[in-house]
């Protein structure tokens, strides 16, 4: 079936706007410490608590079977709204810290309603090429989770205030797009009852199982990278007396990551997306591996090197995502990809705070090398055979 040629990209447009919130806080978390006169040690939890607000939200979602029962543009949607709304609630002037807490967790709930429910609208188009469609649409969400450092270390929106209300306004505008121009999908086959054991019994399909696991090592490695990678960064420019801006370094090696979604879909065309996603893993775990030796690198050599990982760290993404919904009936698409999602948020909570603890405690130098247990072993269940 010929698709319209809008879909596709208002799908993208959405996605990228919509996840601009989720790194917003981040962007703008040195000025926010310094208003509410915290030190570094809250980093990890903002970043923490909206991760473990999305993982609520895929939660219930999930259980629910939300993005299976209902219009997924609508739940999108509304969901939009109400991500704008919290991302909005930082720039408030009496903000403390469990308000900046609050406003990160309801952020990330929200977004349990967007970024899963942007790959369900997706795979309701596209039955055929779905890898491809969702290397674009993956890569959307990691240009728009670079886009707050983007416009942060541009003299466009410099002023945390901006970053919030730009990010805030596109999210609200761009979930709007998405209900008006995106219908429900031909190939969506809607669940007409709840069934609260649906998602438990995905695990029992060998290949679910496979993609699952596959897709936890990735994002044990995934956020934590993103998360510290401006730590790094400004490590590094302070100890070589370097003036580069570690807000657009951070957000170029995000959005690098964005193209390499995007290359790993049009690849899986023709190699598949499971040969896609084993070479990113084995790609991004050997620089963990190696990432002590980037620091001993010159400045420039170093940044260059951040960016392959920020290239090979995503690639996969997308990947295993349409590895998850191939494996399972098409009115249980839905829920697998919000499952699969709860889940992999899950770990990146442990391997974030893991970072930041680790953070007092040995060299940065050597921070990054315990992310390679990630790609291990989503490896290892990549390539696991199954047993007759």
């Amino acid at each position: 079936m010929k698709q319209k040629l809008h879909i596709l990209p208002i799908i993208i447009l959405s996605q990228f706007a919509c996840t601009s919130t989720w790194f917003a806080g981040n962007a703008i978390i040195e000025s926010l410490t310094k208003k509410l006169d915290f030190g570094p040690e809250i980093i990890s939890y903002v970043i923490s608590s909206v991760q473990f607000g999305f993982i609520v939200g895929t939660l219930i979602f999930g259980i629910l079977m939300i993005a299976d029962r209902f219009s997924p543009s609508r739940v999108f949607m509304i969901c939009a709204f109400l991500a704008s709304i919290s991302n909005l609630s930082l720039t408030y002037p009496q903000l403390n810290v469990g308000g900046l807490l609050l406003a990160r967790f309801s952020t990330g709930f929200f977004l349990a309603g967007i970024y899963p429910v942007g790959m369900k609208i997706a795979a309701d188009y596209y039955e055929k090429g779905l890898g491809k469609a969702l290397g674009y649409l993956v890569g959307a969400l990691v240009l728009g989770t670079a886009f707050p450092f983007l416009i942060k270390g541009s003299p466009f929106a410099s002023h945390p205030d901006k970053v919030i209300m730009l990010t805030s306004g596109i999210t609200a505008l761009g979930g709007l797009l998405l209900f008006l121009l995106v219908p429900n999908g031909p190939y969506r086959v809607a669940s007409a009852t709840l069934k609260l054991s649906a998602g438990p019994k995905l695990f029992q399909n060998f290949e679910f199982k496979k993609a699952a696991f596959g897709y936890f090592g990735h994002m044990w490695e995934l956020y934590a990278f993103w998360a510290f990678t401006p730590i790094a960064i400004q490590w590094f420019a302070i100890k070589s007396g370097s003036n580069i801006s570690v807000s657009l370094w951070s957000g170029i090696v995000i959005a690098l990551g964005g193209l390499s979604c995007a290359y790993g879909g049009i690849l899986s065309q023709r190699i598949g997306s499971k040969k896609v996603a084993l070479a990113a893993l084995i790609a991004s775990g050997f620089i963990c591996l190696i990432s002590p030796l980037l620091f001993s690198l010159p400045i420039y050599l170093f940044l260059v090197g951040w960016c392959l990982w920020g290239i090979a760290v995503t690639a996969d993404s997308p990947q295993f995502s349409n590895l998850v919904a191939s494996a399972v009936a098409p009115e249980l698409k839905g829920t697998a990809l919000t499952l699969v999602n709860c889940i992999g948020f899950a770990i990146t909570i442990i391997s974030i705070q893991l970072l930041g603890s680790l953070q007092s405690i040995i060299p940065i130098t050597l921070l990054f090398i315990p992310l390679a247990i990630g790609p291990l072993l989503g490896v290892y269940y990549l390539l696991a055979k199954k047993n007759n």
